[in-house]
């Protein structure tokens, strides 16, 4: 957590990080309005387009810029995902997570920037590309929220009755359906992307369970904003989450307020 100390001491740093963070959204928005999204598939099948990798080579080159002693991983640089075997402090970055939200021009996509630090991720910069609204923060170190120039600290609520639970119709499987009826009276929260785990941040939801595939970065930036906002992240059995493993897969979680 040390450099993470270190960038919300720095204020100059941190500003850059949030405008490095912005323009990778802007450049993601300059795609949204055109008619090419120049969509392909990955070897994962999952879908990239001309925006995930604008996105990406920004990112890439202003961390550099900004940080260079720090080494990054990306989702769209395979070979990267090597740098967590030799390095306890890195960036992680998905430059546009939500790309089928993106394709489907739904508005719910963001970028995430996380700084991981001895497995877990210490930091995170989240920004939603669609109205430019900017969260960042870490455990222990708070959370924050800049929406339409008004600056919010981020708190947790405690559990509503009806529990509102964060589900996407899209990943809503056997498990998971069977996991909200064991909550008791709920009810549905709908977000894409990151924005899963900052509606609990921001109060608006209870509890995500994750009960299906992800990988680390989906959820590290998001993470570290709502443990900053009193929230946690744990495996299904209580077990902390940790980032930097062999495979890039997380495992199955519950993020709650």
């Amino acid at each position: 957590m040390q450099q993470a100390k270190a960038i919300l001491a720095n204020t100059a740093l941190l500003n850059a990080l949030q405008l490095l963070v912005h323009q990778a959204g802007e450049a993601i928005m300059q795609v949204y309005h055109t008619d090419d999204f120049g969509i392909e598939t990955k070897k994962d099948d999952s879908p990239v387009t001309k925006a995930d990798l604008d996105a990406h080579y920004l990112l890439i080159d202003g961390l550099a810029k900004l940080t260079p002693n720090i080494a990054i991983v990306s989702e769209e640089d395979p070979a990267s995902q090597a740098v967590p075997q030799k390095h306890n402090c890195y960036w992680l970055i998905d430059p546009l997570d939500g790309t089928k939200e993106f394709i489907n021009r739904n508005g719910q996509f963001t970028v995430n920037l996380a700084l991981i630090e001895n497995n877990i991720p210490s930091f995170g910069l989240v920004s939603t590309p669609i109205d430019q609204t900017l969260y960042w923060g870490g455990k222990h170190l708070g959370a924050w929220r800049l929406r339409d120039h008004t600056l919010e600290q981020l708190h947790t609520q405690t559990c509503h009755v009806p529990m509102r639970v964060v589900a996407s119709k899209s990943h809503l499987n056997e498990a998971t359906r069977n996991f909200i009826a064991s909550l008791g009276e709920t009810t549905l929260v709908q977000a894409g992307s990151s924005l899963k785990l900052l509606r609990i941040a921001e109060g608006e939801a209870d509890i995500y369970p994750r009960l299906a595939p992800t990988c680390e970065w989906d959820t590290a930036a998001a993470q570290a904003v709502l443990e900053g906002a009193g929230g946690k992240v744990t495996q299904v059995d209580g077990s902390p989450m940790k980032y930097g493993k062999t495979d890039i897969l997380n495992p199955h979680f519950v993020a709650s307020s």
